[in-house]
């Protein structure tokens, strides 16, 4: 089973228990205003073009034989500067678990497991199966939305050593207005989750007027209780990859 990611970090600290090593998924159905992983919303490859260190000497526009070049209309290997990088690429369950598994024997005991991220790792659902399957035996945790069919829900978390799942906006309308979707099935696999005796820790991104106000963050822990909960700072950086993707950051 093939799947599309864009990158990999090693040796996170703050995306599950312990060392971990983290695989972001391409593609995402919500479309927050405020993400800072814009590169993880498409599914497809995309060109992040380094304008800044651009010189335009145009060499990248003339024509080349390289296969990967070609859905870009540039030669991705000839710039001087390095200005033109391919964001994600495609690998199959079974090599970027044998890939993932090298990288934590180096670490030895102080590996604390692999984190699935993304985009959303649900939007590539049957490629996250695959690949929990061919690391079974790990500690294993998502980060996730939790925007997707309750079922596919269920059967991932159950599958799970911790589960990192965002609730974002307590009004339904709101959240349809920030993300491109209402939250009623987030809620329902909150719900699933809470019941599911997994570990798992909710999070909140704190955007300024949009979901660190008081009313948000009361709906908020009326729908979460006593669950564990964390509040995430506002990322001042969020912008700063969207052009470079020829997107246009809405905040």
């Amino acid at each position: 089973m093939n799947g599309i990611i864009f990158d990999i970090k090693e040796m996170a600290v703050h995306d599950g228990p312990g060392l971990r090593t983290t695989v972001f998924f391409k593609g995402c159905a919500l479309k927050c205003r405020w993400c800072h992983n814009p590169e993880g919303l498409s599914k497809n490859l995309q060109l992040m073009y380094k304008e800044a260190r651009c010189t335009h000497c145009n060499l990248c526009k003339s024509e080349c034989n390289h296969t990967e070049c070609k859905p870009f209309g540039r030669c991705l290997h000839i710039c001087p500067e390095n200005c033109l990088v391919v964001s994600g690429r495609e690998v199959s369950a079974n090599n970027l678990a044998d890939e993932l598994k090298k990288g934590a024997e180096i670490l030895g005991e102080s590996f604390g497991g692999f984190t699935f991220s993304g985009g959303e790792p649900f939007f590539q659902y049957d490629f996250l199966i695959s690949l929990i399957e061919e690391l079974k035996g790990y500690n294993l945790c998502i980060e996730t939305s939790g925007y997707t069919e309750s079922e596919k829900f269920k059967t991932v978390v159950d599958k799970l050593d911790y589960v990192i799942m965002d609730i974002k906006l307590a009004d339904s309308n709101l959240h349809n207005k920030y993300t491109g979707v209402h939250n009623g099935i987030i809620i329902k696999n909150f719900e699933i989750l809470r019941d599911s005796g997994v570990p798992f820790v909710i999070r909140t991104p704190l955007i300024p007027n949009i979901t660190d106000t008081k009313e948000n963050l009361d709906g908020i822990k009326k729908i979460i209780g006593d669950s564990p909960w964390e509040k995430i700072p506002y990322n001042t950086m969020a912008g700063a990859k969207y052009k470079m993707l020829g997107m246009e950051y809405s905040l």
